[in-house]
């Protein structure tokens, strides 16, 4: 993992790194939740690169202790311009509890995978921390913690509303989304002399200003109110109501400025940046990262996360599905902005100079592996969508979904002399490879799919179809699930054509909003039928700012204000996800028992495969209960004599 590189090829994380260095004073100080990963991949590095390169120093300090004298904290001095916060690549959260709130016991973003080296609401914790030891220091946080929790949310783990992370943690600023161009634009006015305290009209981030103080003037934005957080806390329509404009917001190009009044103050959310072009997100992507874990912890094992895309190479970003489960659009956008051809490959030219490279390229993709250069034919009509998805509940017309670029590329990958095979690791979207779903197919959608299919598979594809309930489904925001049969038939075809067997392996999610027992029933038998025994396989967890979030808390759809059904006891979600593991003996008499309380004995000889079996079994009941009945009224003529 590591190589005989000079320390100083990584940004300083010690007292000692920055005195080598010759630097008497740092511009900025980083705090981070994960361990020190010099790479694209993880924010802290990129967020470090970019400030570097606009000519300040630069240190992170990767997982401080929050629980002794704070000496963390504290160890790098004050930073002339502020300190940045993030909990890293994950809400501190989700990294450290499953979907039944149960502990996790590791951390695959720190070094050896240990557990317990961030705190729980970890952006909040270390932002109190700096307040406490820095007062007068100003604090900007971002990564997706900050990021999700920008306006009032719902917090899973406490069950119940928390106000904006800005009032939560003391910090100064937010930046939500990708953060490198308000950071440019942060530093620009910095450097221009411009107080901290009068960055209020910045795009992408969002301020807390006191309420009997005007507004802060941007003529070029229009204001939409929310709901105050006061007001969410006592009326949960209120606050579903809220979240159909926050998503939309977050989701155009000529976005609202939105304001919501908490306590004393006004949060203000500016809108965001439009999306970065092929120059910008070069710029990122290309600055001088190791690519590798700062040598720091040689003694402490490898760090998961970075292990699992080491060799990869992401070629875009953003999301255009706008799943209502997913935080990617919350966090990325909807609108794809892609590298070119040229970094891409010069990326890859560097994947194969690594240590310990053996010629495997583990992902060529992006938060859906096959959205590369997929745009707006005619820009105008995006400009005017308020759509939080590109393909739902149709594939838009104006949606450029040519498979042809990405196929060009990944042949390009293929003819470099150190490549031996480049792996699409990413989930590919594969609703928008069948024709009975994408109508804008140009004729490539088989070219790419025999490319993938006969180079580019890692033995197995992995796919989200989700669920097979069309109800459910629908309040998922993905397609029908009868393309998902129609996609099989053609990966089948394919594999069969050049003599492979690469099994297709179908993710699903149980206790969705909208999903019902009788639903999941369906589910495992339908899937049985295809011959899937489901591995890929998890219960719903609600994450802030996601439509299915709300419905989970309020039990109203954002977009409608009806209602709708969402499993939420222990004893329901159980119900649920015991369907997925119907080839389980130890979940036989379970199921038998649950399908006969749905009236759905229909489905018991097609899961279990025991019909025989079964009604002996009903019949032995039936005799037992007549025995027993005989038996009591021979005791009560007894009685009576």
């Amino acid at each position: 993992m590591f190589d005989d590189r000079p320390l100083s090829d990584w940004l300083p994380i010690t007292a000692k790194e920055v005195e080598a260095r010759g630097w008497e004073e740092l511009d900025v100080i980083l705090i981070s939740g994960d361990s020190y990963v010099d790479h694209p991949a993880f924010g802290t590095a990129v967020i470090g690169r970019i400030l570097e390169s606009e000519g300040l120093r630069i240190a992170i300090v990767p997982q401080p202790n929050w629980q002794d004298d704070l000496r963390d904290f504290k160890k790098l001095g004050k930073p002339r311009l502020f300190f940045g916060v993030t909990s890293g690549c994950m809400d501190s959260m989700v990294n450290h509890y499953t979907a039944a709130r149960r502990r996790r016991s590791t951390d695959a973003y720190t070094a050896g995978g240990e557990a317990g080296f961030r705190p729980d609401y970890a952006t909040t914790v270390y932002t109190k921390a700096l307040k406490k030891l820095f007062p007068d220091v100003p604090v900007l946080i971002g990564g997706i913690e900050a990021s999700l929790r920008r306006v009032t949310h719902y917090d899973y783990w406490e069950d119940k509303l928390f106000p904006n992370i800005l009032t939560m943690s003391g910090a100064d600023m937010l930046v939500y989304g990708m953060g490198e161009l308000p950071l440019r634009e942060i530093v620009r006015l910095l450097k221009r002399g411009v107080p901290f305290e009068n960055l209020t009209t910045i795009p992408q981030t969002a301020v807390l200003t006191p309420r009997h103080e005007e507004l802060p003037v941007n003529k070029n934005w229009e204001d939409f109110i929310l709901s105050s957080h006061e007001r969410c806390l006592r009326d949960k329509r209120s606050y579903a109501a809220n979240f159909k404009h926050i998503e939309q917001e977050s989701n155009k190009v000529n976005a609202r400025r939105l304001i919501q009044g908490v306590g004393d103050h006004n949060l203000i959310v500016n809108p965001p940046y439009p999306p970065m072009s092929e120059e910008q997100i070069d710029s990122s992507f290309d600055l001088p990262y190791t690519r590798l874990p700062h040598p720091k912890y040689k003694k402490r094992g490898s760090i998961p996360a970075y292990e699992m895309i080491r060799f990869s190479v992401n070629m875009h970003r953003g999301c255009f599905g706008g799943c209502s489960f997913c935080t990617i659009s919350a966090h990325q956008g909807k609108f794809i902005a892609s590298r070119s051809e040229e970094s891409i490959l010069k990326e890859v030219d560097k994947v194969t100079k690594m240590p310990d490279f053996k010629g495997y390229i583990s992902d060529l993709g992006g938060p859906s592996a096959n959205m590369y250069r997929m745009k707006g034919k005619v820009q105008e009509i995006c400009d005017r969508c308020v759509s939080p998805s590109c393909i739902h509940p149709v594939i838009c017309s104006n949606l450029d979904t040519s498979h042809k670029p990405m196929t060009e590329l990944y042949r390009k990958v293929d003819a470099h002399p150190e490549v031996k095979k480049a792996f699409v690791g990413s989930g590919i979207r594969y609703d928008l490879l069948v024709d009975s779903y994408n109508k804008n197919n140009d004729g490539s959608l088989d070219e790419y799919m025999e490319q993938v299919v006969t180079c580019h598979i890692s033995g197995r594809l992995k796919v989200a179809p989700e669920h097979t309930s069309d109800n459910t489904l629908r309040v998922m925001r993905k397609p029908s699930f009868k393309h998902f049969h129609e996609f099989k038939k053609k990966y089948d075809y394919y594999n069969k054509k050049h003599g492979l067997d690469q099994p297709l392996i179908p993710y699903f999610i149980s206790s969705h909003p909208g999903s019902q027992a009788e639903d999941m029933a369906n589910l495992a038998a339908e899937t049985k039928d295809m011959g899937f025994k489901l591995e890929q396989v998890q219960d719903f967890t609600p994450t802030p700012m996601t439509v299915a979030t709300v419905i989970y808390h309020t039990g109203l759809h954002p977009y409608t204000l009806k209602p709708v059904y969402t499993a939420k006891s222990e004893k329901e979600k159980k119900k649920q996800h015991m369907f997925f593991f119907w080839h389980k003996r130890e979940n036989h008499q379970q199921i038998r028992d649950q399908l006969k309380s749905l009236g759905r004995e229909d489905l018991i000889e097609k899961l279990i495969g025991d019909k025989k079996k079964y009604q002996k079994q009903e019949a032995i009941k039936t005799r037992s209960k007549g025995r027993e009945k005989f038996n009591s009224r021979r005791q009560k003529k007894r009685r009576k004599k």
